[in-house]
């Protein structure tokens, strides 16, 4: 079993020996593909279903290894392993990332997308292109863009309907200054933790409360701790499907097609796997008692367009939301 500590120490080794290994006429190659989500999971599966067309497609020559369940570390630490190509494939939330790649800030905004057609009419679009090239000037390639679902809050103390609602909650979110200052608007303690400690943090009360989508609420079996769903629909930032620069330079050019092409065919296989996901998972919870109820959507808007506008302040923001607002 390959560890992430194993891979880090071995890491200068691999990046020194890439080129020379790959160049080799025929050569089976392995990349490997990392996600904190299970096995089951919509993003897991739809890679899973790349790389096996891939591996068909070259008769073996090319194979993806895949290590889901945070396996090899948290989001953050995945992105730089594929930066110094330790690692080849890291599918992230932009979440995770918006510090680190100030391009992805807009999709992150809250109540950017008017709908989950709009949010994929921009990723699937020029400005979701413009913004997985961005990737390249830290040494990744942007692959694709996966849906996240609309995010909205649940915790362990009470219903939410208004930011009012949200005051002294300590609140999980990802270690991005977006989301924190998102959280802080709407009045909660915004407090940032690893994704995979969540559950535990429920658990003991060092957190009320996190926001998410409806599958991952389920996967992780967060609903068994935090028994309150508030729909608030306050995010909806896709992810990233990313690759190693330096490892996805050193294929050939055939291969580098071959890979672009089966990372957007493998889009349309998630969503669809993603809206069976999410309807099953949302059932799934209901049905275990978890207490529903719809938050006033127009209170939070109100409650987070200051930040929003302090983001806007920036041309470069300002002119890409424009666009987005545009194509909803």
């Amino acid at each position: 079993m390959i560890s992430r500590r194993t891979l880090v120490g071995s890491g200068a080794l691999i990046a020194a020996g890439a080129g020379a290994a790959l160049a080799q006429s025929g050569a089976t190659q392995t990349l490997t593909a990392v996600d904190v989500h299970p096995r089951d999971y919509p993003t897991v599966e739809a890679v899973r279903w790349m790389g096996e067309e891939i591996e068909r497609e070259t008769g073996g020559r090319l194979r993806f290894r895949q290590y889901p369940s945070g396996q090899l570390g948290t989001e953050t630490d995945t992105v730089n392993l594929a930066r110094f190509h330790v690692l080849d494939i890291a599918r992230v939330y932009l979440g995770a990332v918006n510090n680190m790649f100030p391009a992805t800030q807009p999709l992150a905004l809250p109540y950017i997308f008017r709908g989950e057609a709009h949010m994929r009419a921009v990723v699937d679009g020029p400005v979701g292109r413009e913004i997985l090239n961005t990737f390249e000037r830290r040494d990744l390639v942007g692959l694709a863009f996966y849906d996240s679902g609309f995010r909205s809050m649940y915790n362990a103390r009470h219903p939410i309907h208004s930011p009012q609602d949200m005051r002294g909650l300590k609140v999980r979110v990802p270690r991005a200054d977006i989301f924190i200052q998102m959280l802080d608007a709407m009045g909660a303690n915004a407090t940032p933790i690893p994704f995979g400690e969540v559950f535990t943090g429920l658990q003991t009360h060092l957190l009320d409360g996190a926001e998410n989508n409806w599958a991952t609420f389920q996967s992780t079996r967060q609903y068994e701790v935090a028994r309150y769903w508030s729909q608030t629909d306050h995010c909806a930032a896709p992810e990233a499907l990313l690759m190693s620069k330096s490892r996805f330079d050193a294929l050939s050019r055939s291969d580098r097609e071959l890979i672009l092409a089966k990372a957007q065919e493998s889009v349309p296989v998630m969503r669809a796997l993603w809206d069976h996901k999410q309807a099953a998972a949302r059932q799934t919870v209901l049905d275990a008692g978890v207490h529903y109820n719809q938050a006033d959507t127009e209170a939070f808007r109100r409650a987070v367009e200051p930040m929003k506008r302090r983001y806007m302040a920036n041309a470069d923001v300002a002119a890409m939301v424009r666009r987005i607002e545009a194509q909803a």
